[in-house]
């Protein structure tokens, strides 16, 4: 085998970082520095301004400013002689794009990334966007000449810039500072508003909430189907499965491979941005499964199926830890990877198997998807979608071997970047996916992929002696950053892998969890949490985030995950922090739900005394696992499952098996008469 050494021109500091993104960056002409305090001393030295450019590895626009910008020699030399430049990847650090993302939208009243902003040597922002073209257009000046017209302010008006900069910094703390409003009522009423807001933003024709492009956004419609329940809507009800069918049928889905791309560009779900993340798909797990529970549509359930087999099968460290995403391009070209042609798929199907599959995924000469962002598009691609769902019983055998032919071949191509980073944060979504699903569905292998993944984070990014959880961890190496996603999503995971399995274990694991998050995060004053501890040093600003966007925020996770363990244990220390942080954000639910439709879940689940159904018994006995698969098998989203031993509330602790397994649905210290009786259980639930 002929070994070919790649040779780079120019090779920069980032190539001693460990962020596959940051590493995409190390052999550009630019001078990049990570963010660190060498970085900002160089800044201050050297009298510059900075230029902070925050993206991710799987970013498609971020790979096109790369490719037209700086990868540029002109554009490079000129950042290096008036610049210090920092890239950032955002999904390492969310808390650093957070305060300058804040900045962009305040300012420019959008946001995305890439982010481009320009700082001060302290760090404070006065200048901010997203893609810069290489040249003048849209009504957008070129990369080049805005770094000329900052250059030209920072000789000039230094004195201005940086009296804006505080001036601007002064704004920046004002619109993220939260302090509690008095007289803001928690109510019912809240949701109820919140979902007609919803309801009146859903697309009858392709479901989802809203218009193009368009965002799954799980807790949405996660937040829809528990108001269904609550107050009986079944026109809410209809929305949330009409939405989880044509997303299935949609291109948004890959049909092929499994799992999700990150959003449509269309109001139709059929062209995708096809990056895939790891976070969408583990919330569109808890989505489907509900909708399953509600529906009984094995649909649903083949869908749960068909997002957790891609991850086992193309997202999963063999230690057990869950990478972050997979990118849209292949060879440079979006979509490459996953769209085919009439003519190839003519080739390769025979007669009969290419009309079944032309007819099902729509498949047309002209194509369905123009990569617009590329100077030279591929002709006739089509994007796979659910076309004509109804196949004739006979034609099934044809459609299945097509299918098989497509992904073999599809194996054979350039698979687009894998981000290999393993992120505490988004491992504890799909630990909580994975878990709940293994009990949905009662499948073993992802309540092990589960068991496993939870045994990565405690041997590779939490420290049991100093009781700290790292975010990042990569080829052997963590980081050192502490953020308040990383431990609130892990605590929501481990309680659900507990409720799957009710391993005491995994209950005392979720209580360090917290103890350590409360510790850190909360604010004793004014409720809530903040993004990351007291002592970080490298941030201008102390945030609490406020939005669940396509990621849930900290605030919103941890509030519901703390009223979770507090009813699961009695630990008012737990339930306490979780209610100051519902009133501190009581006002914004009430004045923009769509903001924080994560955050009510968990007002809906404080709003009532939840259903606890405890199970007694040998947990390793077919019958105790019978009746845990039941306590599971009935939407109840305000429900939690407990056993009887370890940290549970020592009302649980009382209760005992009758010979067997026994199940025990509970309301406060009221319970239904016990049962060993699966059906008795689930009727009891319902």
């Amino acid at each position: 085998m002929n070994l070919v050494r790649v040779t780079h021109q120019h090779t920069n500091r980032l190539a001693q970082e460990k962020s596959p993104y940051l590493l995409q960056h190390a052999h550009n002409p630019v001078d990049w520095c990570a963010w660190n305090a060498a970085a900002f001393a160089q800044a201050r030295a050297e009298d510059k301004p900075i230029f902070l450019s925050i993206g991710y590895s799987t970013c498609h626009w971020c790979h096109v400013m790369e490719r037209e910008s700086f990868e540029d020699e002109k554009v490079g030399a000129y950042l290096k002689e008036y610049f210090v430049s920092i890239k950032v990847d955002r999904e390492e650090r969310p808390d650093v794009d957070k305060i300058y993302m804040t900045f962009v939208q305040s300012t420019t009243g959008s946001g995305g990334w890439p982010l481009n902003v320009f700082l001060t040597p302290d760090l404070k922002p006065f200048f901010g966007g997203t893609y810069f073209p290489p040249d003048n257009r849209h009504g957008r000046p070129s990369f080049l000449s805005l770094l000329q017209q900052i250059v030209g302010l920072w000789r000039e008006r230094k004195l201005e810039v940086s009296a804006s900069a505080d001036e601007l910094h002064a704004r920046l703390e004002l619109i993220t500072a939260r302090d509690a409003k008095e007289n803001s009522p928690l109510t019912p009423q809240t949701i109820r508003a919140a979902v007609e807001s919803f309801k009146d933003a859903f697309d009858s024709m392709n479901g989802g909430f809203g218009g193009a492009p368009k965002f799954p956004q799980p807790s949405i419609p996660l937040l829809v189907l528990r108001t269904a329940r609550r107050f009986g809507d079944a026109e809410a009800q209809r929305m949330v499965l009409t939405t989880c069918d044509k997303m299935a049928a949609g291109g948004i889905h890959d049909q092929l491979g499994g799992g999700f791309a990150r959003y449509a560009v269309d109001a139709e779900w059929l062209v995708p941005h096809f990056e895939k993340m790891l976070y969408d798909n583990a919330q569109l797990v808890q989505l489907y499964l509900d909708a399953y529970l509600i529906s009984g549509d094995a649909r649903h359930a083949a869908t749960v199926r068909d997002i957790l087999d891609y991850v086992l099968r193309d997202m999963m460290h063999p230690d057990g830890g869950f990478y972050s995403a997979e990118d849209a391009d292949s060879e440079g070209q979006e979509g490459k990877f996953y769209c085919w042609t009439h003519d190839e798929l003519s080739k390769l199907l025979s007669p009969d198997e290419f009309i079944v599959a032309t007819n099902y995924f729509g498949i047309t000469k002209p194509g369905n998807f123009v990569d617009h962002s590329h100077p030279q598009p591929l002709p006739g691609l089509n994007v796979l979608s659910v076309v004509t769902p109804q196949i004739a019983t006979a034609d099934l055998p044809l459609l299945d071997s097509a299918q098989a032919k497509m992904l073999a071949v599809r194996a054979t191509r350039i698979r687009p970047h894998l981000d290999d980073k393993i992120l505490a944060s988004w491992n504890g979504l799909m630990l909580g996916a994975m878990a709940r699903a293994g009990a949905v569905l009662s499948e073993e292998k992802y309540r092990v992929a589960a068991e496993k993944n939870l045994q990565f984070i405690r041997e590779k990014l939490w420290d049991e002696k100093s009781k700290t959880l790292f975010h990042r961890w990569r080829e052997g190496e963590r980081d050192s950053v502490q953020l308040l996603e990383a431990y609130a999503f892990q605590l929501a995971g481990v309680i659900e892998l507990y409720e799957a399995t009710l391993n005491p274990a995994h209950l005392d694991f979720a209580c360090e969890l917290a103890t350590a998050l409360l510790a850190k995060f909360y604010d004793p004053a004014n409720g809530g949490f903040w993004q990351s501890p007291a002592d970080t040093t490298d941030l201008i600003l102390r945030i609490k985030d406020d939005y669940d966007g396509a990621e849930p925020s900290g605030n919103s996770v941890a509030t519901l995950a703390l009223l979770k363990l507090a009813a699961i244990t009695g630990r008012d220390d737990f339930r306490q922090p979780a209610e100051a942080a519902l009133q501190l954000f009581a006002h914004r639910l009430q004045n923009n739900p769509a903001a924080l439709a994560c955050m009510l879940h968990a007002l809906d689940f404080w709003l009532d005394e939840p259903r606890r159904v405890v199970i007694a018994g040998d947990s390793a006995a077919v019958s105790f696992q019978e009746l845990l698969h039941a306590a599971h098998s009935v939407y109840q989203p305000n429900k939690i499952v407990l056993g009887t031993t370890g940290a549970v509330e020592p009302f649980a602790k009382t209760l005992t098996a009758k010979a067997k397994a026994t199940a025990y649905v509970c309301t406060g210290q009221v319970c239904q008469a016990p049962t060993n009786d699966v059906e008795i259980l689930q009727t009891q639930l319902h």
